[in-house]
């Protein structure tokens, strides 16, 4: 039975949900890694909503719906999710990741996460499960998992806050990905340095070879 991965998105669309060239990307790495890949997301109001075209605010959402265009509709509601039901986590970035799925302070000292996402990373760590997170993403393993080494790319804002955090942050070039052995987390830049999808591919296969070293 080939190893299952689960992917958690936060919507869809980069100014609002989970960035869909990452998305596909990791998608894409995976399959021809020999995953099995699933589609999970919280069902709940995104926290925010953008018009993708004019950039104005929108009317309101559902992750799970809007999740749904990406999965082609075979997705379930990330609490239905257990550890016995994949091998490994990947969540890619885009703003959803840091509106909808958590929401750090200024400052980073505090940081809340979905309850369904604090508890998917709780048990996945508890049962030794791997997670990659992409772009924005690894600030929820930094909220999740104090002491945990991630990438954000480069020194900016979003490393302060994340050290904050307790993390320790590493600067990588979006082709590349950081790896934490002690806490089973691969992180990848994606979009946060990235300049084209061909380096957020690079990346995302980077990232996919390192988690399977962890399996």
């Amino acid at each position: 039975m080939p190893e299952r991965a689960l992917i958690v998105l936060s919507g869809c669309g980069n100014r609002d949900g989970s960035e869909i060239h990452e998305t596909v990307c990791a998608l894409l790495a995976l399959r021809q890694s020999s995953f099995e890949t699933v589609f999970a997301a919280p069902d709940i109001e995104q926290a925010a909503t953008v018009n993708h075209l004019t950039g104005a605010a929108a009317g309101s959402r559902r992750v799970l719906d809007e999740a749904a265009r990406m999965a082609r509709g075979r997705i379930r509601p990330l609490s239905s999710f257990r550890p016995p039901d994949f091998d490994l986590v990947v969540i890619p970035g885009g703003m959803g990741a840091a509106t909808t799925l958590c929401r750090v302070s200024e400052d980073g000292a505090s940081c809340w996460v979905e309850p369904s996402v604090a508890s998917l990373v709780a048990g996945a760590r508890k049962a030794g499960r791997p997670i990659g997170a992409m772009c924005i993403a690894p600030m929820i393993l930094a909220a999740c998992l104090p002491g945990v080494t991630i990438t954000l790319g480069s020194e900016c804002g979003d490393a302060a806050r994340a050290r904050a955090l307790g993390a320790l942050t590493v600067e990588c070039p979006a082709s590349d990905a950081v790896t934490d052995p002690v806490f089973r987390a691969v992180t990848t830049p994606a979009y946060m340095v990235a300049k084209g999808i061909e380096e957020v591919y690079l990346g995302a296969a980077r990232m996919v070879e390192e988690l399977g070293a962890l399996l």
